[in-house]
């Protein structure tokens, strides 16, 4: 985009949308996965309710899981426009940036795999976050730790995250923004929702992005776009329709990422811009998601819903991934292989679901039951160019020194389909005043089939999980809790020759304490949890040139494994002007032997953030949020790597200029830390240095 058209735009946005701290305003539906509290604005309240855990519409005191919420406020404080910044501030959860564009998250040792829209499970291809998914359409973010059977049809122990999507409000509402920051980074963001009759609103959302980056090569120009309407068609039934779209389009992206030691197993000392990558790849991304909604209430407080969701990801890519140990000496030794690989997925959702009351031994209870069905189809495409690619020395990297190939036509190499089916029912039973239970089951029948580079992906496979959970209320500010699940986890992963792992299996048991305190603006958790896990996907090694799988992807071993630990948690507020939270996480990791494995993730983290409010000095509000974690390490070509303990702070502070305009500026990575992102493959890059952004937003 050229400057002028740049400066036109900037200025349009500032000047005619209204926006920047996303609205403020509760949820306008109870039912779309978490309702809004105006008192409680920080992670994770007591007194705000979820179905995404359990079905049923809980309070996070009486759901007998880890549950917490980031929400609008603290997305717009913190400038959290992507989703894999927002969940590196989430407790429990653990970003792994393997790539520039590809993403895992984890959490009490585990993969999460379980991730959904509106408490409705759409599960990410392969448990992988492509590019860098926008935070424009969401009021805000649950994540469930521990397993979750019910309402994902799979009780793999490590998290669901539930992204709860904006939707009209019965009132005019709308806010613009514009950022500035380094790295050339520009944005515009603009959120406006309309009542267009007494019936009928509507909600559009729009926001465009670009950034250079710390890294060779690397750029990101992304737009986020969507839009959604609803009919209150009579006072008990509502329809509601909606559409999003996301292009991420990057350049000089890593496929795999830096080979960390030399020949001899020393350190090899890289600058945080080194990159294996070359300004020719890219790895452009489409994603999209329609849905329709259809909401009927029964004047006996049950209420029923069905929806029907299509999504569609496509992506095409030109990618170089760099192998092999460079000589201590001069440098040289690594070599890349590279390749063209588009492909297009879609996925079919249709889900019922029904709750309501029931009275039962002169006590009054609440059920939940659903049905759903979905189908995914995918077809990968590769081009794999014939060159043998020599890297200069490493003294040399990021000078632009590798030419790009000759591509051949690409061919179809994966063509899949997954179909999964589910049943489920949960109830809620006031056992007593002072103790509810929750329990039920989820049935599950998945069935894949296709052919991946000449390997058959047939699988059959059926579960029947149970859940059961009780709360027992101490008195008015305490609770006692409890939960145990089956596991049994359909794995995406192959092994060494290119073959689906067969499901993990296992238990999963928490028990914990719930709190609030102060009027129940102050919320604080303390839990403990196992789980154990038979053939859990351990990552092996990468296929090569003539590996049976695609070059540059992973391939996989079956360990049993046992984790173990405890969460802290608070959240709330101190005072009206002063809000905390965050929390600690401890985990022990072993696999059959008792040995640690899976020793690149931490077993211990920190997350802790604030913000202070000078209402007398124009909303002057200051903040400032921590990341800690202790030391990590891996093997990589029969060496060990190690990073050791770090941790970031980020700090922010925003002010009222005029009345429906503020003004704000985040300074990331203020003690400029170095770190390398991610060990979980071997190689790694470096997270970006201490960055500032500058944030004009207005709202109406």
């Amino acid at each position: 985009m050229t400057r002028p058209l740049r400066t036109l735009l900037l200025a349009g946005v500032a000047a005619l949308l209204p926006a920047g701290p996303a609205l403020a305003a509760p949820l306008a539906e109870a039912d779309a996965g978490a309702a809004s509290d105006s008192t409680i604005i920080v992670t994770g309240a007591g007194n705000q309710a979820t179905s995404a855990a359990t079905g049923l519409a809980l309070t996070l005191r009486e759901t007998p899981q880890s549950v917490s919420i980031i929400n609008r406020e603290r997305i717009t404080d913190f400038a959290l426009t992507n989703i894999n910044d927002l969940l590196d501030q989430a407790v429990g959860i653990n970003v792994e940036r393997v790539e520039t564009d590809r993403t895992y998250f984890n959490s009490r040792g585990f993969d999460v795999t379980s991730f959904q829209l509106d408490g409705i499970g759409l599960p990410l291809i392969w448990g992988i976050q492509f590019g860098d998914l926008d935070t424009a359409l969401f009021e805000n973010v649950e994540t469930i730790r521990g397993a979750n059977a019910l309402m994902t049809g799979v009780g793999n122990p490590s998290a669901t995250i539930n992204y709860v999507r904006k939707r009209p409000l019965d009132h005019f509402a709308a806010n613009g923004s514009v950022q500035l920051g380094s790295y050339d980074l520009w944005r515009a963001e603009g959120d406006v929702s309309v009542p267009v009759t007494d019936t009928v609103a509507v909600r559009m959302t729009y926001a465009h992005q670009e950034r250079d980056s710390h890294l060779d090569y690397n750029r990101n120009n992304r737009d986020v776009m969507g839009g959604m309407i609803s009919w209150q068609a009579t006072p008990q039934l509502k329809l509601t329709a909606g559409y999003s779209r996301q292009e991420n389009n990057s350049d000089g992206v890593l496929w795999g990422a830096l080979p960390l030691v030399d020949s001899e197993g020393a350190r090899i000392a890289y600058p945080r811009s080194a990159s294996t990558s070359a300004d020719w790849t890219y790895w452009d991304t489409t994603d999209t998601t329609a849905f329709a909604e259809l909401a009927y209430s029964f004047d006996n407080g049950w209420s029923a819903k069905g929806v029907f969701t299509y999504k569609r990801f496509e992506e095409n890519a030109k990618l170089l991934y760099a192998y092999g140990l460079s000589d201590a000496e001069t440098g040289l030794g690594v070599h890349g292989m590279v390749g063209i690989y588009p492909s297009d997925y879609k996925q079919y959702l249709g889900d019922f679901y029904a709750s309501g009351p029931v009275s039962l031994f002169g006590r009054e209870h609440s059920l939940a039951f659903g049905l759903s069905t979905a189908k995914r189809d995918g077809w990968e495409y590769e081009g794999s160019a014939s060159d043998d690619i020599l890297y200069p020395a490493v003294s040399q990297w990021g000078q632009g020194l590798i030419a790009e190939p000759d591509f051949p036509t690409p061919y179809l190499a994966a063509r899949s389909t997954d179909k999964l089916t589910r049943a489920y029912g949960a109830a809620h039973l006031n056992l007593s005043d002072n103790l509810k239970a929750v329990v039920g089951a989820s049935a599950m029948w998945l069935k894949s089939t296709g052919d991946s580079y000449g390997t058959d992906l047939y699988r059959k496979d059926s579960k029947v999980s149970p859940y059961a959970g009780l709360v027992l209320d101490l008195n008015s500010h305490v609770s006692l809790y409890a939960s145990y699940t089956d596991i049994y986890n359909p794995q995406t992963e192959v092994n060494v020759n290119n073959v689906r792992l067969d499901p993990a299996k296992g238990t999963s048991i928490e028990a914990g304490v719930k709190s609030e305190w102060l009027d129940g603006k102050l919320y604080a958790t303390a839990a403990i949890f196992r789980a154990k896990q038979k053939g859990l996907a351990d990552f092996a090694g990468v296929f090569g040139a003539d590996g049976a799988g695609q070059s540059g992807d992973s391939y996989y071993r079956g360990v049993d494994t046992t984790s173990k630990g405890f969460e802290l948690e608070i959240a709330g507020h101190i005072t009206d002007d002063w809000s905390l939270s965050g929390g600690y996480t401890w985990l022990d990791i072993e696999d059959q032997d008792g040995n640690d494995t899976r020793t690149w993730l931490p077993t211990q983290t920190l997350k802790l953030a604030t913000n202070y409010v000078v209402p007398t000095l124009n909303d002057l509000k200051l903040g400032a949020q921590l990341r800690w974690q202790n030391g990590i390490h891996t093997d990589t070509d029969g060496f060990t790597v190690r990073q050791k303990a770090y941790a970031v702070v980020d700090l922010m502070a925003g002010i009222r200029v005029v009345d429906h305009v503020r003004a704000s500026v985040n300074v990331r990575n203020v003690a400029n830390t170095r770190y390398l992102n991610s060990l979980m493959w071997g190689q790694a890059y470096y997270a970006p240095p201490r960055t500032a952004l500058a944030t004009l937003s207005v709202e109406f």
